[in-house]
């Protein structure tokens, strides 16, 4: 759009103080990218935002994108930048992710003063983490020590974690980077230990489809990010496209090769299928590696979370 001679696109940002750091990168960037644009943000509360507990039986993260997504169908909006690990696999047909920026660190970290890794954790220690992916490969490797819920923004959880008496909690090394909490005692967690979710560390910029938002979004994608986060969102469809499920999954790339890892657990941390492939086209590599996956038990693994065999 344009207002008072200068061409004006409108941002879509939950009013989070990450999701307002990360909007604010893709704005500077756009800006930056064409002279003369000026990229506004407008904050929106979605019902993730609103709702407490827990929102897997309510729809869970996609509760997080809906308003903005609907903002964008109504042209409220010119374009939405999500984190890619709360979007939903399947998006409104009249949408597009018009760039996948270049990605954060895509590690979990421990944050706790105990020391780096869950080895530094003690028996009986309590970890803090609102997500069942964490919680069961947590579990997996330190079945002594206790997982508890924990929900809210970064700050909310530093500020429970520090008030609550537990060891330590898992949080994300690109939220806490795009935060600049550097202060935090932050120990990144190898994926040999725990394999982050799928779209972790990943802004995915969203438009409509054939307008002039996507074209001038297109300049920020960054081809390796891109090919990674196809990869892994290509596991989740196939799982369902469902983000509450205990599904882990990252891609790292290599010039135009990718290694795709990716992990179904119980919550429990009992049942666990894991799955790796190697290869250069996206639904390719994350199809061998869900084959790698059900020849490791990922079928057993639904049926004991209650779920539909993948396709």
């Amino acid at each position: 759009m344009t207002r008072g001679g200068d061409r004006v696109l409108r941002l879509g940002t939950r009013r989070s103080a990450l999701a307002q750091a990360q909007s604010g990168l893709v704005a500077r960037a756009l800006e930056t990218a064409h002279p003369g644009l000026r990229v506004e943000l407008v904050p929106i509360v979605t019902e993730g935002d609103r709702r407490p507990g827990d929102l897997a039986p309510l729809g869970g993260k996609g509760l997080f994108t809906r308003e903005l997504e609907e903002g964008l169908e109504r042209g409220d909006l010119d374009l939405a930048v999500h984190s890619l690990k709360d979007l939903p696999a399947r998006i409104p047909e009249a949408l597009t992710l018009a760039a996948f920026p270049r990605r954060e660190d895509p590690r979990d970290a421990l944050v706790s003063d105990a020391g780096p890794g869950l080895a530094a954790l003690a028996s009986g220690d309590v970890v803090l983490t609102g997500s069942q992916r964490r919680r069961a490969q947590i579990l997996a490797l330190r079945p002594d020590v206790r997982v508890e819920p924990l929900r809210g923004n970064v700050e909310t959880r530093l500020r429970k974690w520090r008030h609550s008496g537990a060891r330590g909690t898992i949080l994300a090394m690109a939220g806490l980077s795009r935060l600049g909490l550097e202060a935090v005692p932050a120990h990144p967690l190898e994926p040999a230990e725990m394999i982050p979710a799928p779209g972790q560390g990943v802004l995915a910029v969203q438009t409509r489809k054939g307008t002039e938002a996507e074209a001038l979004c297109r300049l920020l994608d960054h081809p390796a990010t891109a090919l990674a986060a196809r990869s892994e969102r290509a596991v989740v469809r196939a799982f369902g496209g469902d983000c509450t499920l205990p599904l882990a999954a990252l891609a790292e790339v290599t010039g135009d090769t990718v290694r795709l890892r990716a992990l179904l657990a119980t919550p429990d941390g009992t049942r666990l299928a894991r799955g790796e492939a190697v290869g250069r086209n996206a639904d390719d590599v994350a199809a061998a590696c869900l084959e790698a996956m059900r020849d490791d038990g990922a079928d057993d693994v639904l049926r004991a979370l209650g779920r539909p065999d993948p396709a």
